[in-house]
Protein backbone atom coordinates (compact mmCIF):
# COMPACT_ATOMS: atom_id res chain seq x y z
CA UNK A 1 0.00 0.00 0.00
CA UNK A 2 1.48 3.24 -1.20
CA UNK A 3 0.41 6.85 0.48
CA UNK A 4 -0.45 8.25 -2.65
CA UNK A 5 -3.54 6.52 -3.03
CA UNK A 6 -7.03 6.39 -3.00
CA UNK A 7 -6.94 3.18 -0.84
CA UNK A 8 -4.83 4.35 1.41
CA UNK A 9 -6.32 8.16 1.54
CA UNK A 10 -10.15 7.13 1.89
CA UNK A 11 -9.73 3.96 3.57
CA UNK A 12 -7.09 2.81 5.17
CA UNK A 13 -5.71 6.22 7.21
CA UNK A 14 -9.20 7.37 7.95
CA UNK A 15 -10.58 4.15 9.53
CA UNK A 16 -7.14 4.02 11.54
CA UNK A 17 -7.43 7.41 12.97
CA UNK A 18 -11.12 7.32 13.97
CA UNK A 19 -10.14 3.83 16.13
CA UNK A 20 -7.48 4.94 17.46
CA UNK A 21 -8.56 8.36 18.67
CA UNK A 22 -12.41 7.75 19.39
CA UNK A 23 -12.04 4.28 20.43
CA UNK A 24 -8.53 3.40 22.18
CA UNK A 25 -8.15 7.15 22.84
CA UNK A 26 -7.08 6.40 27.02
CA UNK A 27 -5.28 3.14 26.56
CA UNK A 28 -1.09 3.14 25.48
CA UNK A 29 -1.01 -0.42 25.13
CA UNK A 30 -4.11 -1.36 23.29
CA UNK A 31 -3.12 2.04 20.94
CA UNK A 32 0.27 0.29 20.38
CA UNK A 33 -1.05 -3.26 19.70
CA UNK A 34 -3.22 -1.72 17.04
CA UNK A 35 -0.88 0.33 15.55
CA UNK A 36 1.31 -2.99 15.41
CA UNK A 37 -1.47 -4.49 13.85
CA UNK A 38 -2.77 -2.14 11.34
CA UNK A 39 1.29 -1.56 10.44
CA UNK A 40 1.30 -5.62 9.42
CA UNK A 41 -2.15 -5.35 7.66
CA UNK A 42 -0.17 -1.91 5.68
CA UNK A 43 2.77 -4.11 4.70
CA UNK A 44 0.72 -7.25 3.89
CA UNK A 45 -1.09 -5.68 1.92
CA UNK A 46 1.64 -5.54 -0.99
CA UNK A 47 3.82 -7.61 0.35
CA UNK A 48 1.54 -10.79 1.70
CA UNK A 49 3.88 -13.42 1.72
CA UNK A 50 7.09 -11.46 3.12
CA UNK A 51 4.95 -9.89 5.82
CA UNK A 52 5.86 -12.93 7.84
CA UNK A 53 9.79 -12.55 6.58
CA UNK A 54 9.25 -9.05 8.98
CA UNK A 55 7.89 -10.79 11.59
CA UNK A 56 10.51 -13.43 11.96
CA UNK A 57 13.40 -10.22 11.56
CA UNK A 58 11.02 -8.71 14.94
CA UNK A 59 11.19 -11.91 16.44
CA UNK A 60 15.16 -12.73 16.36
CA UNK A 61 15.85 -8.99 17.02
CA UNK A 62 13.86 -8.83 20.00
CA UNK A 63 15.33 -12.02 21.28
CA UNK A 64 18.72 -10.13 20.80
CA UNK A 65 17.57 -7.80 22.68
CA UNK A 66 17.22 -9.44 25.15
CA UNK A 67 20.43 -11.53 25.52
CA UNK A 68 22.60 -8.88 24.95
CA UNK A 69 21.11 -6.83 27.96
CA UNK A 70 21.66 -9.80 30.01
CA UNK A 71 24.99 -10.71 29.00
CA UNK A 72 26.13 -7.10 28.38
CA UNK A 73 28.75 -7.80 31.06
CA UNK A 74 30.56 -10.81 29.75
CA UNK A 75 32.31 -9.08 26.99
CA UNK A 76 33.25 -12.36 24.94
CA UNK A 77 29.44 -13.98 25.03
CA UNK A 78 28.27 -10.19 23.54
CA UNK A 79 30.68 -9.66 20.89
CA UNK A 80 29.70 -13.58 19.88
CA UNK A 81 26.16 -12.38 20.18
CA UNK A 82 27.34 -9.03 17.90
CA UNK A 83 28.62 -11.63 15.08
CA UNK A 84 25.35 -13.42 14.81
CA UNK A 85 23.27 -10.26 14.55
CA UNK A 86 25.23 -9.25 11.47
CA UNK A 87 25.33 -12.68 10.31
CA UNK A 88 21.76 -12.80 10.89
CA UNK A 89 20.50 -9.15 9.72
CA UNK A 90 22.80 -8.86 6.67
CA UNK A 91 22.53 -12.15 5.84
CA UNK A 92 18.82 -12.17 5.24
CA UNK A 93 19.44 -8.76 3.68
CA UNK A 94 22.42 -10.09 1.05
CA UNK A 95 19.74 -13.12 0.55
CA UNK A 96 17.03 -11.37 -1.11
CA UNK A 97 19.28 -8.18 -2.57
CA UNK A 98 22.24 -9.56 -3.66
CA UNK A 99 21.98 -13.12 -4.33
CA UNK A 100 20.57 -12.84 -8.02
CA UNK A 101 23.41 -10.50 -8.70
CA UNK A 102 26.05 -11.91 -6.96
CA UNK A 103 25.53 -15.31 -8.97
CA UNK A 104 25.46 -13.31 -12.06
CA UNK A 105 28.62 -12.31 -11.43
CA UNK A 106 30.44 -15.54 -10.27
CA UNK A 107 29.22 -16.97 -13.77
CA UNK A 108 30.64 -14.08 -15.65
CA UNK A 109 33.90 -13.09 -14.00
CA UNK A 110 34.83 -17.10 -13.78
CA UNK A 111 32.81 -18.63 -16.79
CA UNK A 112 30.66 -20.88 -14.14
CA UNK A 113 27.02 -21.99 -14.87
CA UNK A 114 25.82 -21.71 -11.54
CA UNK A 115 22.02 -21.56 -11.74
CA UNK A 116 20.73 -18.26 -10.91
CA UNK A 117 18.39 -17.96 -7.75
CA UNK A 118 15.21 -15.76 -9.03
CA UNK A 119 14.55 -13.70 -5.63
CA UNK A 120 11.72 -11.55 -5.18
CA UNK A 121 12.78 -8.26 -3.05
CA UNK A 122 10.36 -7.50 -0.58
CA UNK A 123 9.66 -3.61 -0.22
CA UNK A 124 11.33 -1.87 2.17
CA UNK A 125 13.79 -4.64 3.63
CA UNK A 126 16.81 -2.10 3.57
CA UNK A 127 14.98 0.55 5.93
CA UNK A 128 13.48 -2.05 8.33
CA UNK A 129 16.39 -4.33 8.71
CA UNK A 130 18.76 -1.31 9.43
CA UNK A 131 16.26 -0.38 11.99
CA UNK A 132 16.49 -3.99 13.68
CA UNK A 133 20.11 -3.59 14.29
CA UNK A 134 19.79 -0.22 15.72
CA UNK A 135 17.50 -1.84 18.49
CA UNK A 136 19.76 -4.62 19.69
CA UNK A 137 22.88 -2.07 19.45
CA UNK A 138 21.05 0.72 21.23
CA UNK A 139 19.89 -1.52 23.65
CA UNK A 140 23.33 -2.76 24.52
CA UNK A 141 24.64 1.50 24.58
CA UNK A 142 21.93 1.93 26.91
CA UNK A 143 20.04 4.13 24.46
CA UNK A 144 16.89 2.56 25.14
CA UNK A 145 15.86 0.37 27.29
CA UNK A 146 15.44 -3.39 26.38
CA UNK A 147 11.42 -4.55 25.20
CA UNK A 148 11.00 -7.45 27.14
CA UNK A 149 6.97 -7.33 24.93
CA UNK A 150 8.29 -8.19 21.56
CA UNK A 151 5.08 -6.17 20.71
CA UNK A 152 6.85 -3.08 21.34
CA UNK A 153 9.78 -4.22 19.27
CA UNK A 154 7.52 -5.08 16.49
CA UNK A 155 5.28 -1.57 16.68
CA UNK A 156 9.14 0.12 16.43
CA UNK A 157 10.24 -1.87 13.33
CA UNK A 158 7.14 -2.16 11.82
CA UNK A 159 5.54 1.49 12.35
CA UNK A 160 3.42 1.79 8.87
CA UNK A 161 4.44 5.69 8.37
CA UNK A 162 8.08 4.88 8.27
CA UNK A 163 8.22 0.97 7.13
CA UNK A 164 8.66 1.08 3.26
CA UNK A 165 10.91 4.39 2.73
CA UNK A 166 12.30 5.98 5.76
CA UNK A 167 13.22 7.80 7.27
CA UNK A 168 15.51 5.27 9.10
CA UNK A 169 14.50 5.74 12.89
CA UNK A 170 17.10 4.52 15.49
CA UNK A 171 15.67 2.76 18.90
CA UNK A 172 17.33 5.47 20.57
CA UNK A 173 15.32 8.23 18.94
CA UNK A 174 11.64 6.77 19.97
CA UNK A 175 12.66 4.54 22.77
CA UNK A 176 10.39 6.49 25.15
CA UNK A 177 8.17 7.70 22.64
CA UNK A 178 6.80 4.04 22.10
CA UNK A 179 4.90 3.60 26.09
CA UNK A 180 5.09 7.77 26.83
CA UNK A 181 4.52 9.52 23.92
CA UNK A 182 1.83 12.54 24.04
CA UNK A 183 -0.85 13.19 21.74
CA UNK A 184 -1.95 16.89 20.65
CA UNK A 185 -3.99 18.89 18.58
CA UNK A 186 -0.92 20.93 17.88
CA UNK A 187 1.49 17.85 16.77
CA UNK A 188 -1.91 16.59 14.87
CA UNK A 189 -2.56 19.76 12.60
CA UNK A 190 1.25 20.18 11.94
CA UNK A 191 1.21 16.34 11.14
CA UNK A 192 -1.41 16.77 8.64
CA UNK A 193 0.25 19.85 7.19
CA UNK A 194 3.46 18.05 7.02
CA UNK A 195 1.87 15.38 5.33
CA UNK A 196 -0.02 17.09 2.47
CA UNK A 197 3.16 18.81 1.64
CA UNK A 198 4.86 15.93 1.50
CA UNK A 199 2.08 14.19 -1.30
CA UNK A 200 2.27 17.47 -3.06
CA UNK A 201 6.21 16.88 -3.39
CA UNK A 202 5.49 13.19 -4.40
CA UNK A 203 2.77 13.53 -6.75
CA UNK A 204 2.87 17.18 -8.60
CA UNK A 205 6.42 17.31 -8.93
CA UNK A 206 8.02 13.97 -8.72
CA UNK A 207 6.24 12.17 -10.52
CA UNK A 208 5.64 14.68 -13.35
CA UNK A 209 9.85 15.17 -13.31
CA UNK A 210 9.14 10.89 -13.65
CA UNK A 211 7.68 11.24 -17.13
CA UNK A 212 10.95 13.44 -18.85
CA UNK A 213 13.14 11.74 -17.03
CA UNK A 214 12.20 8.43 -17.99
CA UNK A 215 11.69 9.23 -21.38
CA UNK A 216 15.35 10.44 -21.87
CA UNK A 217 16.94 7.84 -19.91
CA UNK A 218 15.11 5.55 -22.46
CA UNK A 219 16.72 7.19 -25.46
CA UNK A 220 19.50 4.78 -25.01
CA UNK A 221 19.22 2.76 -28.16
CA UNK A 222 21.18 -0.06 -29.95
CA UNK A 223 24.41 1.60 -27.65
CA UNK A 224 22.97 5.26 -28.82
CA UNK A 225 21.98 8.23 -27.06
CA UNK A 226 19.25 8.94 -29.50
CA UNK A 227 18.62 12.41 -28.57
CA UNK A 228 20.61 15.95 -28.49
CA UNK A 229 22.80 16.93 -25.49
CA UNK A 230 20.11 19.21 -23.92
CA UNK A 231 17.85 16.45 -24.00
CA UNK A 232 20.48 14.30 -21.97
CA UNK A 233 21.28 17.43 -19.83
CA UNK A 234 17.11 17.70 -19.56
CA UNK A 235 16.68 14.37 -18.17
CA UNK A 236 18.99 14.74 -16.09
CA UNK A 237 18.11 17.60 -14.34
CA UNK A 238 14.25 16.31 -14.25
CA UNK A 239 15.37 12.99 -12.33
CA UNK A 240 17.68 15.12 -10.17
CA UNK A 241 14.48 16.75 -8.93
CA UNK A 242 12.35 13.53 -9.51
CA UNK A 243 14.64 11.58 -6.56
CA UNK A 244 14.54 14.79 -4.29
CA UNK A 245 11.01 14.76 -4.33
CA UNK A 246 9.81 11.25 -4.11
CA UNK A 247 12.36 10.73 -1.47
CA UNK A 248 11.88 13.89 0.62
CA UNK A 249 8.08 14.04 0.25
CA UNK A 250 8.23 10.06 1.20
CA UNK A 251 9.65 11.45 4.23
CA UNK A 252 7.67 14.37 5.03
CA UNK A 253 4.95 12.22 4.58
CA UNK A 254 6.11 9.69 7.38
CA UNK A 255 7.17 12.30 9.36
CA UNK A 256 3.60 14.01 9.17
CA UNK A 257 1.76 10.91 9.93
CA UNK A 258 4.40 10.41 12.81
CA UNK A 259 3.03 13.36 14.27
CA UNK A 260 -0.46 12.66 14.13
CA UNK A 261 -0.06 9.73 16.42
CA UNK A 262 2.32 11.21 18.32
CA UNK A 263 5.67 10.24 17.29
CA UNK A 264 8.32 12.36 16.31
CA UNK A 265 10.75 11.21 13.80
CA UNK A 266 14.09 13.06 13.12
CA UNK A 267 14.19 14.80 9.98
CA UNK A 268 15.46 13.38 6.88
CA UNK A 269 16.36 16.29 4.25
CA UNK A 270 17.23 20.02 4.81
CA UNK A 271 17.38 21.37 1.18
CA UNK A 272 20.92 19.45 0.12
CA UNK A 273 20.60 21.20 -3.03
CA UNK A 274 21.76 24.18 -1.75
CA UNK A 275 25.28 22.74 -1.10
CA UNK A 276 28.35 24.46 -1.61
CA UNK A 277 30.44 21.26 -1.12
CA UNK A 278 29.72 17.78 -1.57
CA UNK A 279 30.61 17.03 2.03
CA UNK A 280 27.74 19.71 2.54
CA UNK A 281 25.38 17.84 0.51
CA UNK A 282 25.81 14.35 1.99
CA UNK A 283 25.09 16.33 5.68
CA UNK A 284 21.83 17.67 3.96
CA UNK A 285 20.82 14.45 2.08
CA UNK A 286 18.74 11.23 3.01
CA UNK A 287 20.84 12.44 6.80
CA UNK A 288 18.98 9.31 8.92
CA UNK A 289 21.03 6.94 6.32
CA UNK A 290 23.93 8.62 6.88
CA UNK A 291 23.63 8.65 10.54
CA UNK A 292 23.22 4.96 11.15
CA UNK A 293 26.52 4.63 9.18
CA UNK A 294 28.34 7.03 11.10
CA UNK A 295 26.68 5.67 14.45
CA UNK A 296 26.78 2.34 13.89
CA UNK A 297 29.69 1.49 11.14
CA UNK A 298 32.04 4.67 10.73
CA UNK A 299 32.48 5.05 14.91
CA UNK A 300 33.07 1.59 15.42
CA UNK A 301 35.37 1.15 12.90
CA UNK A 302 37.77 4.04 14.49
CA UNK A 303 35.99 7.13 12.75
CA UNK A 304 38.66 9.84 12.11
CA UNK A 305 40.69 9.15 15.14
CA UNK A 306 42.69 6.84 13.64
CA UNK A 307 45.79 6.85 11.85
CA UNK A 308 44.97 8.77 8.09
CA UNK A 309 45.42 5.28 5.76
CA UNK A 310 42.84 4.00 8.43
CA UNK A 311 40.96 6.46 8.49
CA UNK A 312 40.49 6.25 4.10
CA UNK A 313 39.59 2.99 4.72
CA UNK A 314 37.09 3.77 7.49
CA UNK A 315 35.41 6.14 5.07
CA UNK A 316 35.81 3.83 1.76
CA UNK A 317 33.91 0.85 3.57
CA UNK A 318 31.35 3.17 4.46
CA UNK A 319 30.52 4.16 0.74
CA UNK A 320 31.32 1.04 -0.17
CA UNK A 321 28.50 -0.28 1.92
CA UNK A 322 25.93 2.78 0.99
CA UNK A 323 26.42 2.05 -2.27
CA UNK A 324 25.43 -1.57 -2.02
CA UNK A 325 22.45 -0.43 0.29
CA UNK A 326 20.65 0.97 -2.43
CA UNK A 327 20.89 -1.90 -4.89
CA UNK A 328 22.44 -4.74 -6.30
CA UNK A 329 24.10 -3.26 -9.18
CA UNK A 330 27.31 -1.81 -10.03
CA UNK A 331 25.99 1.23 -10.88
CA UNK A 332 25.16 1.66 -7.01
CA UNK A 333 28.35 0.41 -5.97
CA UNK A 334 29.74 3.16 -8.59
CA UNK A 335 28.23 5.88 -7.12
CA UNK A 336 28.62 5.07 -3.88
CA UNK A 337 32.83 4.88 -4.67
CA UNK A 338 32.38 7.97 -6.53
CA UNK A 339 31.35 9.55 -4.01
CA UNK A 340 34.56 8.07 -1.53
CA UNK A 341 37.14 9.95 -4.23
CA UNK A 342 35.13 13.27 -4.02
CA UNK A 343 34.48 13.45 -0.44
CA UNK A 344 38.53 12.61 0.26
CA UNK A 345 39.36 14.75 -1.85
CA UNK A 346 37.28 17.88 -0.24
CA UNK A 347 38.67 16.52 3.43
CA UNK A 348 42.04 15.87 2.62
CA UNK A 349 41.96 19.58 0.94
CA UNK A 350 40.37 21.07 2.87
CA UNK A 351 38.15 21.98 0.18
CA UNK A 352 34.96 20.77 1.91
CA UNK A 353 35.49 23.02 4.63
CA UNK A 354 35.56 26.39 2.45
CA UNK A 355 33.26 28.10 0.42
CA UNK A 356 33.65 29.10 -3.10
CA UNK A 357 31.31 31.29 -5.22
CA UNK A 358 31.67 28.76 -7.77
CA UNK A 359 31.02 26.04 -5.07
CA UNK A 360 27.28 25.56 -5.52
CA UNK A 361 27.74 24.75 -9.84
CA UNK A 362 30.67 22.64 -8.42
CA UNK A 363 28.67 20.79 -6.18
CA UNK A 364 25.41 20.22 -8.16
CA UNK A 365 27.12 19.43 -11.37
CA UNK A 366 28.84 16.44 -9.90
CA UNK A 367 25.66 15.49 -7.87
CA UNK A 368 23.80 15.79 -11.08
CA UNK A 369 26.49 13.49 -12.78
CA UNK A 370 25.92 10.93 -9.40
CA UNK A 371 22.78 10.63 -10.43
CA UNK A 372 22.83 9.60 -14.17
CA UNK A 373 25.20 6.71 -12.64
CA UNK A 374 22.31 5.98 -9.71
CA UNK A 375 19.51 5.98 -12.70
CA UNK A 376 21.15 3.69 -15.11
CA UNK A 377 20.62 0.32 -15.73
CA UNK A 378 23.68 -0.47 -16.34
CA UNK A 379 27.67 0.91 -16.51
CA UNK A 380 27.36 1.17 -20.14
CA UNK A 381 24.51 3.24 -20.18
CA UNK A 382 25.41 5.44 -17.36
CA UNK A 383 28.93 6.70 -19.51
CA UNK A 384 27.02 6.72 -22.65
CA UNK A 385 24.48 9.25 -21.41
CA UNK A 386 27.02 10.96 -19.25
CA UNK A 387 29.07 11.58 -22.75
CA UNK A 388 25.86 12.99 -24.63
CA UNK A 389 25.69 15.17 -21.63
CA UNK A 390 28.95 16.54 -22.82
CA UNK A 391 28.34 16.40 -26.76
CA UNK A 392 29.88 12.63 -27.03
CA UNK A 393 27.47 10.93 -29.40
CA UNK A 394 24.61 13.36 -28.74
CA UNK A 395 22.44 14.17 -32.14
CA UNK A 396 23.05 17.68 -31.89
CA UNK A 397 23.13 20.64 -29.53
CA UNK A 398 19.12 20.90 -28.70
CA UNK A 399 16.31 19.80 -30.51
CA UNK A 400 12.78 20.49 -30.90
CA UNK A 401 11.49 17.85 -27.70
CA UNK A 402 13.46 19.72 -25.59
CA UNK A 403 11.27 23.06 -26.08
CA UNK A 404 8.23 20.83 -26.18
CA UNK A 405 8.96 19.11 -23.13
CA UNK A 406 9.67 22.71 -20.89
CA UNK A 407 6.93 24.09 -22.45
CA UNK A 408 4.71 21.56 -21.13
CA UNK A 409 6.15 21.65 -18.06
CA UNK A 410 7.33 24.70 -16.78
CA UNK A 411 5.08 25.50 -13.90
CA UNK A 412 6.53 21.88 -12.42
CA UNK A 413 10.43 23.26 -13.08
CA UNK A 414 9.52 26.34 -11.28
CA UNK A 415 8.06 25.12 -8.45
CA UNK A 416 10.47 22.37 -7.96
CA UNK A 417 13.45 24.96 -8.31
CA UNK A 418 11.89 27.26 -6.25
CA UNK A 419 11.00 24.49 -3.55
CA UNK A 420 14.67 23.71 -3.29
CA UNK A 421 15.77 26.61 -1.34
CA UNK A 422 14.63 27.03 2.33
CA UNK A 423 11.94 30.25 0.72
CA UNK A 424 8.81 29.06 2.26
CA UNK A 425 10.18 28.23 6.14
CA UNK A 426 11.92 31.86 5.94
CA UNK A 427 8.72 33.54 4.59
CA UNK A 428 6.66 30.94 7.04
CA UNK A 429 8.96 32.47 9.88
CA UNK A 430 8.90 36.31 8.71
CA UNK A 431 5.37 36.21 8.55
CA UNK A 432 4.11 33.85 11.04
CA UNK A 433 2.07 35.92 12.99
CA UNK A 434 0.20 37.49 9.99
CA UNK A 435 -3.58 36.43 9.82
CA UNK A 436 -3.46 36.72 6.41
CA UNK A 437 0.13 35.03 5.90
CA UNK A 438 -1.57 32.07 7.87
CA UNK A 439 -5.09 32.07 5.31
CA UNK A 440 -2.65 32.08 2.30
CA UNK A 441 -0.46 29.34 3.71
CA UNK A 442 -3.92 27.09 4.76
CA UNK A 443 -5.33 27.99 1.53
CA UNK A 444 -2.51 26.78 -0.28
CA UNK A 445 -2.09 23.13 1.66
CA UNK A 446 -5.55 22.83 0.53
CA UNK A 447 -5.45 23.63 -3.18
CA UNK A 448 -2.30 21.15 -2.95
CA UNK A 449 -4.03 18.52 -1.28
CA UNK A 450 -7.22 18.91 -3.56
CA UNK A 451 -4.98 19.23 -6.76
CA UNK A 452 -2.92 16.22 -5.51
CA UNK A 453 -5.74 14.16 -4.87
CA UNK A 454 -7.15 14.92 -8.48
CA UNK A 455 -3.78 13.51 -9.58
CA UNK A 456 -4.32 10.22 -7.76
CA UNK A 457 -8.01 9.49 -8.80
CA UNK A 458 -7.28 10.21 -12.55
CA UNK A 459 -4.42 7.44 -12.49
CA UNK A 460 -1.63 9.74 -13.17
CA UNK A 461 1.58 8.38 -13.82
CA UNK A 462 2.70 7.26 -10.19
CA UNK A 463 5.71 5.06 -10.47
CA UNK A 464 8.16 3.78 -6.75
CA UNK A 465 11.40 4.51 -6.47
CA UNK A 466 11.84 2.52 -3.69
CA UNK A 467 11.85 -1.06 -5.08
CA UNK A 468 15.11 -1.07 -5.31
CA UNK A 469 15.62 -0.21 -1.96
Amino acid sequence: MLFPSEVFLFVFLPIVLVVYYALLRKTKMLKNIFLLAVSLFFYAWGEPTFVFLMIGTILVNWLFGIAVDAFRDKKAVVNLLFVLLVLVNIGTLGWYKYSEFTVLQINRFLHTNIPVPIVPLPIGISFYTFQAMSYVIDVYRNRGKVQKNPLQVGLYIALFPQLIAGPIVRYETIAEQIQNRVENFGDFSAGVTRFCIGLGKKVLIANNMALIADNAFGLIINGEFQASMGMAWLGAVAYTLQIFFDFSGYSDMAIGLGQMFGFHFEENFNYPYISRTVSEFWRRWHISMQTWFRDYVYFPLGGSRVSKPRMILNIFVVWLLTGMWHGANWTFIAWGLMYFVILMFEKLTGLGKKEYWWGHIYTMVLVIIGWVIFRSTGMGNAFLYIKAMFGIGAKGIIDKAVWAYIAQNWIYFVFAILGCAPIMPLIDDKWKNSRLWQVVYTAGIIVCLVVSVSFISNNAYNPFIYFNF
